[in-house]
This record gives C-alpha cells, sequence and structure tokens, in this order.
C-alpha cells in the first residue's frame, strides 16, 4: 500500500492537470498535428466506457455509465485487498496506475458528463480512440498485472 498510494495520486495529478491544459487550449473536434501522419492532439469528450463502449447512450442515461465505473473502481478495491499484501512491489505499482487513472477518469464523469479524451494517434485514415492519461495509466497497470499472471509471479491472495 505504501507505493500503491503514491503512485495512484502522481498519477491523478498527471491526469487532471493534462486534461486542464487540454480542455483550456484545444478546441474541441480540431486535430493539432504533433507528428505529421501519426499524432495529434484532438480534444474529444468521451461519454462512453473504455474505447467509447456505450458511447451512444442517450444523456438521461449517462448514470449508468457512471455507475459501471463506479463498480469497476469497486472491484478493483476488493482486488487489491487481496493482492497487495502478497504481491510485492509491481503489484502495488499497477493497482497504483490503475486506480489513480480510474478516479482521474470518474472525476471527469462526475465534473462534466463525459471523460476528457485528447491523445490521437493514428495511421493514414485509421484512427485509435482517443484517450487519456488515465487511460494509459489503467492500460498499464493492467498489462503488469497480466505480465505477472502469465510469467507464474501472480501475487498470492491474503
Amino acid at each position: 500500500m505504501r507505493l500503491a498510494l503514491p503512485v495512484g495520486l502522481v498519477i491523478l495529478v498527471l491526469d487532471q492537470a493534462t486534461k486542464l491544459l487540454a480542455l483550456s487550449r484545444l478546441s474541441l473536434g480540431i486535430p493539432v498535428s504533433v507528428v505529421d501522419g501519426l499524432f495529434a492532439l484532438t480534444l474529444v469528450m468521451n461519454p462512453g466506457l473504455a474505447f467509447g463502449i456505450l458511447g451512444a447512450v442517450p444523456p438521461g442515461w449517462r448514470w449508468v455509465v457512471a455507475l459501471l465505473s463506479l463498480a469497476a473502481l469497486c472491484a478493483l478495491a476488493f482486488l487489491a485487498v487481496r493482492l497487495l499484501p502478497g504481491g510485492g512491489w509491481p503489484a502495488a505499482l499497477a493497482l497504483g496506475l490503475i486506480f489513480g487513472g480510474a478516479v482521474g477518469n470518474l472525476i471527469d464523469r462526475w465534473r462534466f458528463g463525459a471523460v476528457v479524451d485528447f491523445i490521437d494517434v493514428y495511421w493514414r485514415a485509421y484512427h485509435w480512440p482517443a484517450f487519456n492519461v488515465a487511460d494509459s495509466a489503467i492500460s498499464l497497470g493492467v498489462a503488469l498485472l497480466a505480465l505477472r499472471l502469465l510469467t507464474g509471479n501472480a501475487p498470492r491472495p491474503a
């Protein structure tokens, strides 16, 4: 727990700071090229879950998406209680990354009813769904946990 909390807080602060910059400097839907043909900054308000899943839910039903996000955070908290005592620093790092990212996106849902995304990676006409620092941290945390499971170094439940 000693590592998970500071990592989560760092991710939360980085996530919210970069989103604040994106909201103040980018216009909705207008790309600003960073690496031509590969990477742009494009402000997108994502009302759905990961990669825009459930993004077409009518505004009156967006609370369902927020509840699903909150349920996932609670499930992660349950997992953390089981994994942290025997998982060592890799489990703590992974869970800190996931928690920080999840809380960052949950704050967006509460404030705006959607998640602020702005990183746009693409090749020609093929665009990966826009994402943010929180999404990157969640993906990295999940990958670290999966790697531990696949290599046989899975943390033992307490």
